[in-house]
């Protein structure tokens, strides 16, 4: 006997969530695992079919969930933008060229470089657990990466994985770390915070 319910609760970055009967009742616990399309992720507030079922302890949990009103979107063509690629590539190139010319330190290159591979990682992983319903990586952790310097391999993971680059929100957030850093760059360029490492290491 299929059930039919609404998404109240979902925590996409774990997985999982919960669904609130139609007819009221006990909240059933839903997983990611149990949508019968995975290709489809919830994001909240979605109808739903579901068979009732409960697990070791006697608790109630969804099992064969299907969205309901919803059909899979076809796939669209691939996203042919080279943009983002030329970005990163130009960004880390000036970067190294500034570094080469004596007006950045090493260490600043060294830290976008380490830095975007990191990000490119995680993003790896997170998409990988994104398709298997494993633990998420917290956005707020990729939005660090970008900080931190990772932005160009951020981008590049977008790009060639196809992972986060058409969430609005997260994109919004994205960019807002990316124009963070190149001021932090700018003002470290500009001999003020070279000045101020130089001070602090002097300190020590």
């Amino acid at each position: 006997m299929r059930h039919q319910g609404r998404i109240t609760d979902w925590k996409d970055d774990k997985g999982f969530g919960f669904i609130t009967p139609n007819g009221g009742g006990e909240r059933v616990f839903v997983h990611i695992k149990s949508f019968s399309n995975r290709q489809m992720r919830p994001a909240g507030n979605e109808i739903v079919t579901y068979e009732l079922r409960h697990d070791a302890k006697g608790r109630p949990q969804a099992g064969s969930v299907a969205f309901v009103g919803r059909q899979a979107a076809p796939p669209g063509p691939p996203d042919r933008s080279t943009f983002p690629l030329i970005l990163a590539a130009a960004f880390l190139a000036f970067v190294a060229a500034l570094t080469l010319a004596g007006k950045l330190p090493a260490a600043v290159a060294g830290v976008y470089l380490v830095a975007s591979l990191v990000a490119f990682v995680a993003y790896a992983f997170d998409k990988s657990a994104a398709r298997n319903g494993q633990w998420r990586t917290p956005e707020s952790t990729l939005h660090l990466f970008a900080l931190a310097g990772g932005w160009p391999g951020a981008l590049l993971a977008q790009r060639l994985l196809r992972h986060k680059s058409r969430k609005q929100s997260f994109q919004f957030v994205f960019w807002v770390t990316v124009v963070l850093n190149g001021c932090a760059l700018a003002w470290f360029y500009s001999g003020s915070g070279a000045e101020a490492l130089r001070s602090m290491l002097g300190a020590t």
